[in-house]
């Protein structure tokens, strides 16, 4: 995640035409977007201040807090300039003023057995629990039925969907999900700096999938806390899922996604079918 800061700042002044920010358009310019100098302008620092900070220096400057970090102000200035919405600036200040993030090991993966008793009676509702990594950790019947977490394949989401094939069988709008996939896990990313996990998911997605690589390069930053996912289930058929997340607040690196199809919905029904069925077959071992 070296250099994180400065890719990010680069990226999202290259999308802000001048003349949407006031500035006049004329002048062949080398890159698109505003360049570090009005950027600096705008946002009332110092052209050094904003090149350091972009370059990760370290700005010697009035602008940074006692304890060393950029200060609010100039950050929530910076946001302006660009255009932030309300999960980029919060990567701004994550990225800009990194913590250091303990809970990473094995205790950070465990799911507190009532967590476990809550996704078994959601019955009607596929569920499953997810870290900061986008990487599964325990899950409900109906999502097994579902998604088939306790087979043979990978639990980490970022990796089925770029590495796995079948992916794109099972969504039909796989762009989109991959899309949105890859801006929830950088967001994510800049809330954990120095993960060594996420490093290497990073790493070894950005070696084997050229979508990935290039998704990833876009900085784009966005949580994925609700929406609706199209699946094409291999024996229930098209299923439309909305979904809801939720944050466990004695585990906040860790978050309940459950999908709610519609009550009387086709949907609602194929997924009584297809739990009725993964109830009568034997049970699955428990993935190790």
């Amino acid at each position: 995640m070296d250099g994180e800061l400065g890719d990010f700042l680069r990226s999202r002044r290259a999308r802000i035409r001048p003349e949407e920010v006031g500035l006049p358009s004329y002048g062949r310019r080398r890159v698109p977007g505003l360049r570090r100098e009005e950027v600096a302008q705008l946002a009332g620092v110092s052209v050094d201040y904003y090149v350091r900070l972009e370059q990760g220096r370290g700005p010697g400057d009035p602008g940074r807090t006692k304890s060393g970090g950029v200060s609010d102000a100039v950050l929530d200035a910076i946001a302006r300039v660009l255009r932030l919405d309300e999960a980029e600036h919060a990567y701004l200040r994550a990225v800009a003023r990194p913590r250091r993030q303990d809970g990473h090991g094995p205790a950070a993966s465990r799911v507190r057995p009532g967590v476990r008793l809550l996704l078994d009676g959601m019955d009607r509702n596929p569920a499953y629990v997810l870290d900061h990594r986008m990487e599964v950790l325990a899950w409900n019947a109906l999502a097994d039925a579902v998604l088939d977490f306790s087979g043979p394949g990978d639990v980490s989401l970022p990796r089925r969907l770029f590495l796995d094939p079948a992916s794109r069988e099972l969504y039909p709008d796989w762009a989109e999900v991959a899309a949105q996939t890859v801006a929830h896990l950088r967001l994510q990313a800049g809330h954990h700096p120095g993960d060594p996990a996420t490093g290497e998911l990073v790493a070894g997605l950005t070696r084997a999938s050229d979508e990935f690589r290039r998704l990833w390069a876009d900085h784009l930053v966005k949580p994925c806390d609700h929406g609706v996912k199209l699946l094409r289930h291999p024996v229930a058929g098209l299923l439309t899922l909305p979904y809801e997340t939720l944050t466990i607040p004695a585990a906040p690196d860790q978050t309940i996604v459950a999908y709610t199809p519609e009550p009387g919905s086709e949907t609602a029904e194929r997924l009584a079918l297809l739990g009725s069925w993964s109830s009568a077959a034997p049970e699955a071992p428990e993935r190790a």
